[in-house]
């Protein structure tokens, strides 16, 4: 059911035996014809949100199951209704993935959406559907107006560590504070805009129940704690008694509750800067400082070294106070040293063999290996002569190869016979080589 003057009744209907899903808008109380219709796939389930004059609708579908694969949560459209049919349409949105949270400003003028997957991003559009403004992606998943539209709370709660944002909405989305509410399972503006409670309850947290106050500049001034606390609000007050702020005044002094909940979230922080880093030391040795560590380590050396040797091969072994060292080297076998001497025996008989090469016997053996070569080898290569007549002899081994398969009646190409008929030119150019039968 819509606010205002004149209401209307929006109506989801999902999806079924392949039908679209829909959202059927009816002016009441006529439901004879509606007003708006819109189909649309993707829809098993469906959040509706009217802004504040009931003029317009925000439609959020999902489905517990992504076509693509690419979320474990499905799939989500953003779909914007006008009442009188004028304008309905999906909205566009720059990023893949869930869509978190969706609010209208008070208003009416517009409306906010936290998409996407973490870092997620914040983007305000108009009453047409229009992006007019972006905030820096970050990882948020909540979105909320104060009741004068004046400021705006972007934060992070549920599994998100529970930041929470303030912009000032009237100058230009500037930021107003940042402050750190973890745990919170309820958010809400005061009725006057100033003020934000923040509480953790049961059964979403069973521990740190309580509530918390913080002015809108980022101050706590109020904190009470409960054993169990399962509900929480601000006492509902009408609009008319609080005008819009023109500036927002200073905070007012901290209640005496706060400053216990204070001084040790401030000491925490101090330990946790001051934590040294290194290596680990032992519960009974962290208060000592680097000398008794010194003498410890000494300690434990001395000890060692009293009580163990060494063999000489890196391994420490036990020493008996009195008794006479043992000679812990092993010992080769028989069949090693057989082994070993006849090794040792075969090497030095090869080296008496070898006959001693004198100057002059190399010298002879290196013009026998220069006479042996032939003179059509230049530096140890054949000249392109000698490389000329190998070619020519080996297409004429090939040609007579020919003639004896043609001599026995095989049937030859046309390629082989001509390779035949060119044997007359090959022995007159291995004649003028040089080369005779």
């Amino acid at each position: 059911m819509s606010p205002g003057l004149n209401p209307s009744i929006a109506i989801f209907i999902p999806e079924k035996n392949g039908k679209p899903a829909s959202v059927v808008i009816y002016n009441v109380p006529n439901f004879n014809q509606p007003i708006c219709l819109k189909n649309f796939f993707k829809a098993e389930r469906c959040q509706l949100k009217w802004n504040s004059i009931g003029t317009a609708l925000l439609a959020l579908a999902s489905t517990d199951h992504d076509t693509t694969n690419k979320s474990y949560y499905g799939e989500t459209n953003l779909y914007l209704l006008g009442i009188a049919g004028s304008y309905d349409s999906r909205i566009d949105l720059k990023r893949t993935g869930p869509i978190h949270d969706i609010t209208w400003s008070p208003s009416a003028r517009e409306f906010a959406v936290v998409y996407g997957y973490m870092p997620a991003d914040t983007t305000f559009f108009d009453a047409r559907g229009n992006a007019i403004f972006s905030l820096p992606t970050a990882p948020r998943n909540t979105i909320l107006y104060s009741p004068h539209a004046r400021y705006v709370l972007v934060a992070g709660f549920g599994n998100l560590q529970g930041t929470v944002d303030v912009y000032d909405r009237q100058n230009k989305f500037s930021k107003v504070t940042t402050f750190e509410a973890a745990n919170t399972s309820v958010c809400e503006w005061s009725p006057c805009g100033r003020y934000i409670l923040t509480a953790t309850t049961s059964p979403r947290l069973r521990v740190d129940n309580g509530c918390k106050v913080w002015h809108a500049s980022g101050k706590l001034v109020y904190l009470k704690e409960y054993q169990e606390l399962y509900s929480i609000t601000w006492k509902p007050q009408s609009l008319d008694k609080f005008p819009p702020l023109r500036n927002l005044e200073d905070a007012p002094a901290a209640h005496e509750s706060t400053k216990e909940y204070l001084a040790k979230k401030q000491a925490n922080d101090l330990n946790a800067a001051k934590k040294p880093s290194g290596a680990y030391r032992p519960p009974h040795a962290r208060n000592s400082g680097s000398s008794a560590r010194t003498s410890l380590y000494q300690k434990e050396l001395q000890s060692s070294s009293s009580l163990s040797g060494s063999n000489g091969n890196g391994a420490r072994t036990r020493v008996v106070p009195g008794a006479a060292p043992v000679d812990n080297t092993p010992k080769e076998s028989k069949s090693a040293a057989k082994n070993r001497k006849k090794r040792e025996a075969k090497k030095q008989q090869q080296e008496e063999e070898k006959p001693a090469a004198s100057p002059a016997n190399s010298v002879e053996s290196i013009k026998k290996e220069n006479d042996n070569s032939g003179s059509g080898v230049i530096g140890g290569v054949s000249s392109l002569e000698e490389k000329k007549i190998r070619s020519l002899l080996k297409k004429l081994r090939a040609i007579e190869t020919l003639k004896m398969k043609q001599a026995n009646g095989e049937t030859l190409e046309d390629t082989q016979v001509s390779k035949i008929k060119k044997e007359d030119d090959i022995r007159k150019e291995l004649h003028l080589l040089g080369w005779s039968d």
